[in-house]
């Protein structure tokens, strides 16, 4: 379900509402079933302003090449086409089956079926066999889990699935983003959520967990990911990670 891009990318959005604190919640939208059926929902119009792939992505992968490459939260599959020109093959989880499919399609449409798996799953379970990864993208999605220990397993789960040598980019919304009146040097963020209107006018909220960056680098220590760079870029908290000592 990877969504927000960078300043620009925000089609269809209006502002955050229902801030609350890191230990509170948001009432609407929170679960992981609601969250799914959220993007299930709004998948088709979602998909239409989510065309072209983040720099900060494109800049990761340059250079970088692999047998088994992974996007978390794939998805219409704009970040599992870069992926796919490095890789021999593309696993693309995401918990939505109406995007997933939209991932499928625009892989036929663009020629790299042959090289994707589009595949139903969790981001706290990834459906990969241990040490297998070689490249993998986890951008906007890891502040769509509804908890702090949930989203910490996601990245111990990122961990278990790269292999010797492998590289990972992860990202999620900061505090530093200009949409929210916030402490960037808080050490933790908030749960918020945010609306995406569809054509007709209906709001549909969406849940998120908005990092701190002190937060985003703190989950990342509590994993079993070693973190090469993090940096901030565009509103977002960003990781290069890796399983390497």
């Amino acid at each position: 379900m990877a969504d927000d891009g960078p300043s620009g990318d925000g089609g269809g959005e209006h502002g955050a509402g229902n801030r609350e604190a890191a230990g509170g919640g948001v009432a609407t939208g929170r679960s992981r079933r609601a969250v799914r059926a959220t993007y299930d929902e709004i998948a088709a119009h979602f998909s239409k302003t989510r065309v072209d792939p983040w720099p900060e992505v494109e800049s990761f992968l340059r250079g970088r090449t692999g047998r088994l490459g992974l996007d978390v939260g794939c998805g219409n599959g704009r970040h599992a086409e870069p992926l796919a020109d490095r890789v021999e093959r593309v696993v693309g989880v995401d918990a939505s089956v109406e995007l997933l499919g939209l991932a499928g399609e625009r892989a036929t449409s663009r020629g790299y079926a042959d090289a994707f798996d589009p595949v139903v799953g969790d981001a706290a379970r990834l459906p990969v066999r241990s040490g297998t990864v070689d490249l993998a993208v986890y951008v906007a999605t890891l502040h769509h889990l509804p908890t702090r220990a949930l989203r910490r397993e996601s990245l111990s789960e990122l961990g278990r699935v790269l292999g010797p040598g492998g590289r990972a980019l992860v990202s999620a919304w900061s505090a530093t983003h200009d949409r929210f009146d916030a402490d960037p040097d808080a050490r933790e963020g908030f749960d918020t959520t945010v609306d995406w209107t569809l054509p007709g006018g209906e709001t549909v909220p969406r849940y998120y967990h908005i990092y701190a960056p002190a937060e985003f680098d703190a989950d990342l220590d509590a994993s079993t990911l070693s973190v090469e760079r993090s940096f901030l870029s565009s509103g977002n908290c960003y990781a290069v990670v890796s399983t390497d000592e």
